[in-house]
């Protein structure tokens, strides 16, 4: 199937995965998402690896767009907010902070990734609440790494799953990806400047490729990547 929406029941609670790389939970009006990695292009520019600016903007831009396609009231982000300390310059921070003035009504929490730990946790002008993870939301755990709890249902980032579509032999295309096993779910990296790692999926987990603005749940076992040193 492919739509823009999914929807799924997690921890007996209805949810949806959205194609814009984010989870909604309907009820409790919050959103998740993971690893937007802001600063990132500034942070490569700084070791003199050329990149151009402006990915912050792109990705500040896309989370307005969760928060308006869904009504959230919360968004959760499940660590690494931030790439590096590098990457914390001038622009980035005004554009932070003009982005958080237009969105004043919403709480928006950190759960402290590795990256942010490097990073620093965001200034207070940006009105970001910082914990550190795993977070409990009941019935779910908000994680950066992921985690299998004994109780519970984690939601968690760090891995930036991905799955080729195509032939084994002569892949055709990768895409980002959410994995949905029967105690955790990882999503997607937010972050549009952030690679793919091949790994191997867990029994029983469900892939499900974001498509551009579609979804596509993927049947059967299927070979997935995340992020190669991205997360780590």
């Amino acid at each position: 199937m492919t739509a823009p929406r999914l929807a799924l029941t997690l921890a007996d609670e209805a949810v949806e995965l959205l194609a814009l790389r984010a989870l909604h939970w309907p009820r409790m009006r919050t959103v998740f998402v993971a690893d937007v990695h802001l600063g990132k292009d500034a942070a490569f520019r700084a070791a003199g690896i050329p990149l151009p600016g402006g990915a912050h903007a792109t990705d500040l831009a896309r989370l307005t767009a969760v928060l308006d396609a869904t009504g959230a009231t919360t968004l959760v982000i499940l660590g690494d907010l931030l790439h590096a300390r590098d990457g914390r310059v001038d622009a980035l921070d005004r554009a932070v902070a003009a982005w958080r003035a237009r969105h004043d009504g919403i709480d928006v929490r950190l759960i402290r990734g590795n990256h942010d730990d490097h990073a620093g946790d965001p200034p207070p002008h940006w009105g970001i609440a910082t914990v550190a993870g795993p977070h409990a939301l009941a019935p779910f755990i908000a994680c950066h790494e992921p985690a299998q709890p004994p109780t519970g249902y984690a939601l968690c980032g760090h891995v930036h799953p991905g799955v080729w579509l195509g032939g084994r032999a002569d892949p055709s295309v990768r895409l980002p990806a959410f994995i949905v096993g029967r105690r955790r779910a990882i999503l997607p990296a937010f972050g549009r400047l952030t690679g793919l790692y091949v790994m191997t999926p867990e029994a029983g987990d469900r892939v499900v490729a974001v498509a551009g603005d579609r979804l596509v749940a993927l049947p059967g076992p299927t070979l997935f990547s995340a992020a190669q040193g991205a997360g780590k």
